[in-house]
């Protein structure tokens, strides 16, 4: 077992051992476990746990009733009283069996990284959709794990600090359990109505909406603070944003977007919480343009990317356009720029450089304004004339004999959305063009 021994800082009461097991059948490279261990470590101290110790187990298989097997139990029980920790943190999501045994066997709080990431959220929320989505989950997490009589509810629902759903919650049968889960998901459709409403009113209204997605921790609300001149709470550390929040963009042509700082994505998200946000996510699904913000300087930036996309594609956001911002450019070594690559279009910035975002905002507007095409109409048909001003940004017209020349440079996803009269008319022409060559 690797162990590493860290350093003690007075003042925080939930003091804890961290622990991963890494199966040999995964073939999993030393960097990746140590990153694994090192973001453990970042979640628990962001949730305001002292971490004294950590740990690595490499077996070839889960033990069914310790996790990690009863030899490196009595390993960390020994480490835990030396130290004086009252907490485990496993890297994995443990059963409810698997908590039981190594409460009984470490006699220490038994936290694993699904009901850690949990913690952090409800430590996070602020707004009562965000209560709501975080109470959801916890309770999702939690009711299978209910399992007979005896079971230490207070530790089993208490978490780190008194941040989990606390032991009244526990104590309802599982029918009212289900009941309050019921309720919840109810409340988040009324949510989720809501938010169907603003998309139409924004939609109506002609008005683009961009999001910002991303690892936790790669800088989007920085960068959301800096586009738009807010004071949207930004700071160094994971899942420091946790309800959407969404600021007018005024782009280098005067047109002005919607764009939306969104949760954090983080490698083995809990299914749980996935699906109890999916009503703010929706938010990106509904974007025009999904902003992928990456965190230049981390050594693991693609792993991370590639987490960001699965998420993504869980949410069902495939083909829809997209710009991979690297962020923290300003961090990353001399040199190293060109390491960095992605799948279409990419921009390398650092948030606190002006000329930098100016290039992004000159990167959004481009890719969603369409490219400039020229449309000869009727001066009779007014229909499509009307169109051409919803489906575009007309820079030039001209009337030339029975007809009206116009220079438009297009807005794509509108005139992917609305253009299908004006496309069904070109083909027309054409058709009627090539037959008067013949």
């Amino acid at each position: 077992m690797k162990q590493t021994t860290h350093e003690v800082t007075d003042g925080n009461p939930d003091k804890a051992v961290v622990v991963s097991l890494v199966l040999k059948s995964d073939r999993l490279s030393e960097e990746r476990v140590q990153y694994s261990l090192a973001e453990l470590i970042s979640l628990a101290e962001s949730a305001g746990v002292e971490v004294l110790h950590s740990a690595v187990q490499a077996k070839d298989s889960i033990d069914p009733k310790w996790f990690i097997g009863k030899g490196k139990v009595e390993e960390l029980r020994d480490a835990a009283e030396r130290l004086g920790a009252n907490t485990a943190i496993f890297d994995q999501e443990l059963s409810g069996a698997q908590v039981r045994n190594l409460e009984r066997a470490l006699d220490l709080k038994i936290i694993d990284r699904t009901q850690l990431i949990l913690d952090i959220f409800a430590q996070r929320a602020k707004t009562r959709e965000g209560f709501l989505q975080v109470e959801l989950a916890q309770l999702s997490y939690l009711l299978p794990r209910l399992s007979g009589h005896g079971v230490n509810l207070s530790r089993l629902g208490g978490g780190i600090g008194t941040r989990g759903p606390g032991e009244t919650k526990l104590e309802m049968d599982r029918r009212h359990i289900r009941n309050r889960i019921a309720e919840l998901r109810h409340a988040l459709l009324e949510v989720k109505r809501h938010r169907a409403l603003h998309r139409e009113r924004r939609k109506k209204t002609g008005v683009f909406q961009a999001a910002l997605v991303g690892y936790t921790n790669a800088g989007k609300s920085t960068l959301l603070n800096r586009l738009t001149q807010s004071d949207v709470y930004a700071e160094n550390q994971l899942f420091a944003t946790l309800d959407p929040t969404s600021r007018m963009l005024r782009l280098p042509n005067g047109q002005e977007i919607v764009l939306t700082d969104t949760v954090g994505f983080i490698q083995n998200l809990p299914h749980d919480l996935v699906a109890a946000f999916r009503a703010t996510l929706e938010e990106v699904c509904e974007a025009d343009l999904i902003l992928h913000v990456v965190d230049s300087a981390s050594e693991m930036r693609d792993q991370q990317m590639h987490v960001v996309d699965e998420v993504l594609q869980e949410l069902g956001v495939q083909g829809k356009p997209g710009i991979a911002v690297f962020n923290k450019i300003d961090l990353l070594p001399v040199g190293h720029e060109e390491l960095l690559s992605a799948e279409g279009d990419a921009i390398q910035v650092s948030a606190f450089s002006e000329s930098d975002l100016d290039a992004l905002k000159l990167a959004v507007q481009e890719r969603l304004m369409g490219d400039t095409k020229r449309f000869r109409i009727p001066a009779g048909r007014g229909d499509l004339i009307s169109l051409m001003y919803r489906v575009g940004d007309v820079l030039e017209q001209e009337v030339d004999g029975e007809d009206i020349r116009f220079d438009v440079r297009l807005k794509q996803n509108e005139f992917d959305k609305q253009g299908y009269m004006l496309q069904a008319f070109m083909a027309q022409e054409a058709i009627q063009h090539e037959g008067e060559n013949v």
